[in-house]
């Protein structure tokens, strides 16, 4: 009879904990990674992903990767829907028209690191589908601004 009660404790107990879990593996700090459906839909969008990454933050899940040699992330929201991917590229990347209002507005400031983000448009169509975050820095101040893929300019962040 002990055995019968032990036995039926144990499948109640192991049930429970299959039922408990969210799809999410723990890493070492306890927090937890990537959904199972987030890490599912980013296998099926980027198949030849190596040397994959999961972050989760507060607002959103995020994949560092390498594809085709190139160094990546994409991102996703809480709800596992696709938001986009940033990758480095060069100051060339960015429109011509760009490149004289950053001289022109930014004067004595250097580029630095440029970031390009392609959004997801089918997720929000108000958004440029190509972005672009470009680093500028001077002796005393560092600013980050966004070069839209129609060539406008905007302040984004004070950096420093």
């Amino acid at each position: 009879m002990k055995k019968i009660f032990l036995t039926i404790t144990t499948a109640a107990l192991l049930s429970v904990s299959v039922f408990a879990a969210d799809g999410g593996k723990k890493v070492n700090d306890g927090t937890t990674t990537a959904s199972y459906a987030v890490q599912q839909a980013f296998s099926a969008d980027f198949s030849n992903a190596t040397n994959v990454v999961w972050t989760v933050t507060k607002n959103c899940q995020k994949v560092d990767f390498v594809s085709d040699g190139v160094k990546k992330t994409a991102f996703y929201n809480l709800s596992g829907e696709f938001l986009g991917t940033t990758q480095y590229t060069t100051y060339k990347a960015i429109p011509a028209k760009s490149q004289k209002l950053i001289a022109d507005d930014y004067k004595g400031y250097t580029a630095g690191d440029v970031i390009v983000y392609q959004a997801n448009e089918s997720l929000n169509s108000d958004i440029e589908p190509t972005s672009y975050f470009v680093d500028l820095k001077n002796t005393s101040h560092e600013v980050l601004v966004r070069v839209t893929n129609s060539g406008n300019v905007e302040f984004f962040k004070q950096v420093k």
